[in-house]
């Protein structure tokens, strides 16, 4: 039986022995996350004794990203960088920090957030004919650096630039050619496979799964260290972009489904 986080959006199970398996579900929404949900994955994911997490999600859709749509609009501007930046940080470090391996078994499309919230994980199986996508040129947003370093480490400088610049938005055969995702399975397959690969991972030995996941994080932190005036500047970059009257506009028209009118300020 599943325990329920979050008002029931967030389920964990164990569906085998030292595999725990954290299941999305938020379907009204897309299974879009929100400050509570991230804050369940947060809370949850450091408590857990398996050695192989799987994060997935349910009912057809991974996640759409993070609910925009629930910021009240008399405080978008001063609390769109609180609400939307730091619930993600502490999920996404709580998956990336998790001692033993994590897979996220991509059910449906990822987008935005959701797609970053998957690159935490160590691997990533998806389900032929889902799409992969990061929309924040469509919204007049800037992403985080860090979020963007994540991107850099997977898949490169070329294939981040097309995602970012263009705003591009990928299917699965071609996000596992970019090495976006380990693999591809039939939709049919994805979660006995997701599971089968956790399975796999668990009967690793445990020393060797910790030792070589912090070996490889640290390394790659290591190469993505900044100077520290180069990184205060990034931070107000993106602060700024959300007080920008372009943020808002995108976010205006991704919601009324038009194209936004761009002012570039």
């Amino acid at each position: 039986m599943a325990n329920a986080f979050a008002g029931g959006r967030l389920l964990l199970d164990e569906p085998a022995a030292e595999v725990a398996r954290l299941r999305i579900a938020n379907p009204a929404k897309r299974n879009a996350l929100d400050q509570e949900i991230l804050d369940a994955i947060a809370a949850a994911v450091p408590d857990l004794d398996a050695k192989c997490v799987v994060l997935t999600g349910s009912e057809g859709m991974f996640s759409a990203g993070y609910d925009i749509g629930d910021i009240p609009s008399e405080v978008f501007a001063d609390e769109a960088e609180k609400l939307v930046a730091h619930p993600f940080a502490a999920a996404i470090e709580a998956l990336e920090t998790y001692p033993y391996p994590t897979v996220a078994a991509l059910n449906g499309h990822a987008i935005g957030g959701g797609l970053e919230v998957a690159l935490s994980c160590d691997l990533r199986v998806a389900a032929a004919g889902v799409r992969l996508g990061m929309p924040p040129a469509k919204l007049g947003l800037v992403y985080s650096h860090t979020g963007i370093r994540r991107f850099l480490d997977v898949i490169g400088a070329a294939r981040t630039r097309e995602l970012f610049l263009v705003g591009r938005t990928v299917d699965a055969e071609t996000a596992e050619r970019w090495s976006l995702v380990n693999e591809v399975v039939p939709a049919a397959e994805l979660e006995a496979r997701a599971l089968a690969l956790a399975e796999e991972i668990a009967a690793n030995a445990p020393l060797s799964l910790s030792g070589n996941k912090r070996v490889m994080r640290e390394l790659l932190a290591a190469e993505s260290q900044l100077d520290p005036d180069v990184e205060r500047e990034l931070v107000e970059l993106r602060a700024a972009c959300f007080q920008s009257e372009d943020f808002r506009e995108g976010v205006r028209a991704f919601g009324e489904k038009r194209k936004p009118r761009w002012r570039g300020r």
